[in-house]
């Protein structure tokens, strides 16, 4: 692979980390919950689904999926109700995130927060998202050199891609964290809690408008 076809890669991959989308809400969310730092393992999380995806692209599947309608289908519909329950449940929460990040004081098995949860989360949101897979499929092909082994350029340019989703989150994450004692009031924290809530829903029901290329 070119180096200058690489440079090309991370400007679009650049480009499209670092537009709004699942992963970046789910770290801003979590930046505000439980702070940057322990935000970047949902990030982590997603990174690993990342790789699972660029897997599976790499396997065909990627094929299979823009071809079949039932296989996109049955995705695209894991990937709207997870977004749509995760923004009802932020939509209907009560308490300031804000607030909720200070309980810190209870057992760690008892932390609705945890590593664990955080983890999955950005895994899941990874792994239910056909555009990813769509975009892996679509995307690589033009920057694969036949002449060159292939798995080698697609580890390169999924490690590129992952840093890149990596800095957008680090990068909305320490924003989030730093607006954070606007946030702490009531009406401010409900207002965050509807906006985020509402957001998730909308990315959610945004992904049933998807088409796949067999219908």
């Amino acid at each position: 692979m070119h180096f200058s076809n690489w440079l090309l890669f991370c400007g679009v991959a650049l480009l499209v980390t670092f537009s709004p989308g699942p992963a970046v809400l789910l770290a801003i969310s979590n930046s505000i919950a439980v702070g940057p730092r322990r935000a970047m393992v949902s990030s982590l999380g997603n990174g690993v689904g990342l790789f699972i995806i660029s897997g599976v692209a790499m396997a065909g599947m990627g094929v299979v999926l823009a071809t079949s309608a039932t296989a996109f289908m049955l995705l695209k519909l894991a990937g709207a109700l997870y977004l749509v329950y995760l923004g009802i449940k932020q939509w209907r929460s009560k308490t300031s995130i804000v607030a909720a990040a200070e309980v810190s004081q209870q057992p760690r098995a008892a932390n609705p927060n945890s590593n664990g949860k955080l983890f999955r989360q950005g895994l899941t949101v990874a792994l239910t998202n056909p555009k990813a897979i769509l975009f892996f499929s679509a995307l690589f092909p033009q920057f694969i050199s036949q002449a060159e082994p292939v798995a080698l350029q697609f580890a390169v340019l999924t490690t590129s891609f992952v840093a890149c989703a990596m800095l957008a989150h680090l990068f909305y994450a320490t924003l989030a964290r730093l607006l954070k004692s606007q946030l702490a009031s009531p009406g401010r924290a409900k207002l965050f809690n509807r906006i985020s809530g509402g957001a998730f829903v909308l990315l959610g029901l945004s992904l049933l408008r998807l088409r796949s290329k067999a219908a």
